[in-house]
């Protein structure tokens, strides 16, 4: 069976500051046409950053959610911004750390049947503390937790932010 599908019309229904929405029709595998509606974004990034076997998280208000959220840093891609130097940046706004040694962990797609976001996930080590200076409008605030206790919050369910369980589980393989 295929299942590649292809575009053969696309509007842009709704443009915003962080994403924009699109109706598309879908050519199917079959022949049929299919309407889609998609979110374009740019894309983010999301970093473990480990410090003295302790692993910084932030907590902030999530909209959409209508919940305080514990996550790890992230935040979204400008417009052809490198993914490393938008990680560097990211950790550095929302916890004022910066970071010597910074691996790559691939990325994921949180909700891949309506959005085009791709998240890259990053893990950083051997951090030096700074200040933090989040975005306008961003209220952060940064903790530190061990690993063992992020597994237990992951558990409990008071950690269920997506990237945030993905990245732990590739920098940690459990």
């Amino acid at each position: 069976m295929i299942f590649q599908e292809k575009t053969v019309e696309s509007t842009t229904v709704f443009s915003g500051k962080v994403f924009d929405i699109h109706s598309d029709k879908s050519m199917l595998s079959n022949g049929k046409i299919q309407n889609r509606e998609v979110v374009i974004h740019s894309g983010g990034v999301a970093i473990v950053a480990e410090c003295n076997e302790k692993i910084l998280f932030v907590k902030q208000f999530r909209y959409g959610s209508q919940q305080i959220m514990t996550e790890i840093p992230a935040g979204k891609l400008n417009q052809n911004e490198d993914i490393l130097d938008a990680a560097k940046r990211e950790l550095e706004e929302e916890t004022g750390f910066s970071a010597e040694k910074w691996t790559q962990l691939g990325y994921i797609y949180p909700t891949p049947a309506i959005c085009s976001e791709k998240i890259y996930l990053f893990y950083a080590q051997n951090l030096k503390p700074g200040t933090p200076h989040p975005d306008d409008g961003e209220f952060v605030d940064f903790i530190e937790i061990s690993k063992e206790k992020a597994f237990e919050m992951i558990k409990t369910g008071e950690i269920s932010d997506a990237k945030t369980i993905c990245a732990l589980m590739r920098v940690y393989k459990l």
